[in-house]
């Protein structure tokens, strides 16, 4: 826009899609807020941080780790990958859940442009490996896209703020990236070669249990702990409740 990157608003009017994905009772897949606001009634049809598993072998620690942490049922498939299972018992790839997300981002760029989209780059952790990558790349192709690259979320945090653009010689940054359900730090090197500038991620590391999520689960504990105290009612109990408490911590914590 203007040859400056814009960021389209989706269609509630927002410029971020929460990356969870909903099924219904009655068949209708919900994606992004609408998918959040129901996500307290509907627990075990709702599914977030899936790219945690994406990619993954059920055997693996972090796969293990998170089964203990979401209320969504997480499985074996027959080829040893993580799936998510359905309160009815049907098996989802975790691919299959991205690509919702993605296809909705494809219907929010098609709505805003008017015009057909085909094609994407999207961008991975950059402690993502060759499974994960590949694993992203066929969300995108369920979705309906033909992914022409897989980069480094660091270096295109480094491209947004245009230091592709900066003068200068070679030299080395620290991105630092919070997400929804992960923390990582990663050192990027800028080198100058034959006039254009490359980036190299040189070391990253992170915790992929840190993030906004953790963050709200930590508020409500402490507010349902605090409320049961002084009431003697335990609010886990009221799924009503707990969700409008969810939205009170996620309010609090933002502002």
């Amino acid at each position: 826009d203007g040859g400056k990157a814009r960021v389209i608003e989706n269609s509630e009017g927002d410029r971020t899609t929460p990356s969870i994905v909903a099924y219904t009772k009655d068949g209708e897949v919900l994606v992004g807020a609408s998918a959040k606001r129901q996500a307290v009634t509907n627990p075990k049809n709702t599914f977030y941080a899936v790219k945690r598993l994406i990619g993954r072998k059920f055997t693996d620690a972090e796969v293990q780790k998170d089964i203990g942490l979401v209320p969504y049922g997480i499985v074996q498939h027959d080829n040893g990958d993580a799936w998510v299972a359905t309160a009815d018992g049907r098996k989802l790839a975790s691919q299959e859940i991205s690509a919702q997300v993605l296809e909705k981002m494809k219907k929010t760029a098609e709505a805003f442009l008017g015009e057909t989209v085909t094609e994407a780059v999207i961008t991975v952790p950059a402690y993502f490996n060759d499974s994960q990558r590949q694993a992203t790349k066929d969300a995108g192709r369920i979705a309906g896209l033909d992914v022409k690259r897989i980069i480094n979320e660091p270096t295109a945090a480094a491209l947004a703020y245009g230091l592709d653009k900066g003068q200068g010689g070679d030299r080395k940054i620290a991105v630092y990236d919070l997400g929804g359900g992960t923390f990582d730090v990663s050192i990027i090197e800028i080198a100058n070669v034959d006039g254009e500038k490359q980036f190299e991620v040189l070391a990253t590391n992170g915790d992929t249990f840190l993030g906004g999520e953790d963050f709200d689960k930590r508020v409500i504990d402490y507010l349902v702990e605090e409320f049961n105290k002084d009431q003697g009612i335990d609010l886990r109990k009221d799924p009503l409740a707990l969700q409008r408490l969810k939205d009170a911590a996620e309010r609090a914590k933002i502002e």
